[in-house]
Formats: structure tokens, sequence, C-alpha cells
């Protein structure tokens, strides 16, 4: 036998090169467009000026992976514009890591070890084509559009001088690619953590027991909070009619309305405002929490104040975080201490708010000023920002977290009935 011929009964070496890579990439991209693009659909910018659609799609892409949009507005010496946006279309960022971790991971099935440099290998293959792809999105989301001035003497000061207030977003480069190949690095760290069934090195078998299983219940459980959220603005869109309104927010950002959800349940609390025209797709219990005159503060008793039902966050939480403890447990591939189990999922509980509250806080304002007569207000100026009370909501998850962890760990032992994992048992 030759020494480049595997044993009887080994599996060949898997098969990760650059065609691999491409495809991986690829993939990823045309699922993320295809998701912006029904996004923006769904809220009207099809009817954007200048065939601007396919630029905000390639901007929404490079937003969703973290990239940096710039706004900036130019209509000469008499007009002054200023814009901002910070937000991160968490549906279209979803679906590209689940497509990304589903393609890194699929040469590597039915491995019980890799080396370190066949990972980083197979892993750099990606992010090369990524960083080219990163490039060619930044480079097309450049896009300028006309504002209108509106009626009255605003208008006639316009032709009077002939003013044609424009406005637009570019992307810095640098920022889009440091940002896109971090949210990669971070996408391929947590494909290995998350699947049981990926290989790791010698050296990080340890993590198999102490990590995966709680890293899996994070993932399972803000899965398990968009489909909720699905189900629920569906039975809205049904029983409620404005079905157009209701796909928007399933299509725009359901994950950025379902995983604060997750945070307000846990008894976090949120600041925002909005004021101006912004007609964001969001619930209108929300909305109407945002619109006041003075900074708005978004948890549990403000929600309830507007629509009782917000109780059912509160119910959600206590459900589905033991549930999460749970899973974690019977995953374990040995019996671990209630106690231990109750740390790790206080520590992951912790760390996914956190990544919640990080990727989660919008912040858009825009206005303009002619001659002077600054923020014109009415549709011509506008804010927007929601954030959340940081520490504070990280302090509850870890409260939450070593709770539910002891739960779950002394169900998943009465379940066990003393012998194995859950899941051993099954096999």
């Amino acid at each position: 036998m030759s020494a480049r011929t595997p044993a009887p009964g080994v599996p060949k070496a898997a098969r990760h090169g650059w065609a691999q890579a491409l495809g991986t990439v690829l993939a990823a991209l045309v699922a993320m467009g295809a998701v912006a693009a029904f996004e923006l659909w769904a809220a009207g910018a099809t009817d954007l000026p200048d065939n601007a659609f396919p630029r905000v799609v390639t901007a929404t892409v490079v937003a969703a992976v973290g990239g940096s949009l710039e706004l900036s507005g130019d209509a000469g010496g008499l007009v002054g514009t200023s814009a901002g946006l910070t937000v991160m279309p968490l549906s279209v960022t979803l679906t590209g890591a689940l497509v990304i971790a589903a393609g890194f991971l699929r040469p590597l099935r039915h491995r019980a070890v890799a080396s370190l440099p066949e990972l980083a290998g197979w892993a750099g293959r990606i992010a090369v084509l990524w960083l080219l792809a990163l490039l060619g999105l930044a480079f097309a989301s450049r896009q300028t559009f006309e504002v209108s001035l509106g009626e009255g003497i605003l208008d006639d000061l316009g032709d009077l001088f002939d003013i044609t207030p424009r406005i637009g977003f570019t992307t810095d480069v640098p920022l889009t690619v440091l940002f896109g190949l971090l949210w990669l690095a971070g996408v391929l760290v947590m494909a290995l953590l998350v699947s049981r069934g990926a290989p790791l090195p010698g050296r990080l078998l340890g993590l198999h027991a102490s990590v995966r299983p709680s890293a899996y219940a994070m993932v399972a459980l803000l899965l398990v909070y968009v489909a909720v959220g699905a189900v629920v603005a569906l039975v809205v869109a049904g029983t409620r009619g404005h079905p157009a309104q209701t796909f928007a927010v399933l299509l725009l950002g359901l994950p950025n309305l379902a995983w604060p959800a997750l945070t307000v349940g846990l008894g976090a609390t949120w600041d925002g405002r909005v004021e101006g025209p912004f007609g964001l797709p969001m619930p209108h219990v929300l909305d109407e929490v945002l619109r006041t005159p003075d900074v708005s503060t978004v948890n549990l008793a403000t929600l309830t104040e507007q629509d009782a039902r917000m109780w059912w966050l509160l119910v959600a939480a206590a459900v589905l975080v033991p549930a999460a403890a749970f899973v974690a447990a019977a995953r374990s591939p040995r019996p671990v201490p209630a106690w231990r189990h109750a740390v790790h999922m206080a520590v992951a509980l912790a760390l996914t708010v956190l990544m919640v509250c990080l990727v989660g806080r919008i912040s858009a304002y825009y206005g303009l000023s002619v001659l002077g007569i600054g923020d014109l207000g009415g549709d011509l100026a506008g804010r927007l920002f929601l954030r959340p009370r940081l520490w504070g909501a990280v302090g509850l998850a870890l409260a939450w977290g070593l709770v539910a962890g002891f739960l779950g760990a002394l169900l998943a032992r009465g379940v066990r009935g003393g012998g194995g994992t859950v899941a051993g048992r099954r096999r």
C-alpha cells in the first residue's frame, strides 16, 4: 500500500479547494442579494429614481456584513445637508451566515479531527474570495438622489437660485473590508463551535464538551425567536390586514425585532425616539412608544402600557431560555455538574445578549437647510435611534443564564436517568 493510499475504512480527506470556496461565496452573495432585493421591493424601493435599486441592494448587503456606509449631500453654498445611518439588516446578515456556515462545514463532515493548518487553509480560500467580493460590493454601492424642496416658498427659492439638493451614499472601502472580514471570521468560528459533526484540531477537542452544547443552544434560541416572530407576523397579516406592511417587516428586518424582543423579555431596557417622517416597518405598539417628544424608554412596562399582550415576551423568555439550557445539557457528551452547566449557560447567554445589543442598535438622521434656515422639519428632516442599556442587559442575561442553566441541567439529568447523554441514548 502506498503512503498516499488511505487505509481501508478510513474516509478520504475532504475536498475543499478553490472551486468549493467559490461556490460557497457565490451562494452566500446570491442568497443575501435575493433577500435584500425582496426586502427593498416590499419597502417600495423599486420606485427610487435614476435606476438606483441595484446599487441600494448592494449597499444593503454591505451593511449586513458590518460594512460602513457614508451619507453625504451637496447642493451648493446656499443649501446645507446632513445625514447619517447606522443599521444592520439582520435578515440579510442571518441568511448570509447560514449559507456560508453550511458551505464551510459541508466538506468537513464525517470527520472526527482536522489539523489546524487544514482548517486555516480552507477558511483562507473562502476569505480571499470573500475579500474580492467585498471590494466589488463596496465600489458598486454608490448613488445620489435629488431631494425635493416641496411646495411653497422653499420651492420658489429653489427655482430662483437654481438649487437642486442631492443626497447620496458611498462606502468606506477600508472599513467595509475590515468589518466584512471580521464578520466572516466570526461566522466560520461559530460554525465550528455549533456543529457537533465538524472536526476540531486535537488540541481543541475539549471545546466539544465545554463550549459546543451552549453555543448550539444559543444559536437555536435565536433561530426559534425568528421563527416565532414570523408566525406571529403571519397571524397578524391574516387577521388584521395590511399584508404589505407585515411582509415588509418579515423581509426587511425580522431579527432586528425578534432578537431585541428576547432582551426585553429578559427585562432589558432600550432607549429610542422617532421624529419626522420616518415610516419604518415596525409593530404599531413600538412606533407608539418611540414617537414621543423626549427620549422614550422601551421595556416590558412601557410596551404593556400600549398593548397588554406584550407580557407574552416575558412568558416566551421564561419558556425558551430554560428550553435552550435543557438542549445544551442534553447535548453534553458527558455528565456535567449542574453548577458548571449553569455557569456555561450564563456566559453563553450574556455573550448572546451582548451581540444582540451591539448589532441591533439603530441610528438614522437627515436634515436640510436653505439660506441659513436650519432643520426645516416636515419631510426635510428626521431622526431615529434605538440603543440598549448595554450592561444592564448583560447583567440580566447572566442572572437568567445561571437560573435557566441550573434548571436545564436538573431536567436533563432526570431525562437522562443515569447513563450517558440524551442524544447518546437515542443512538
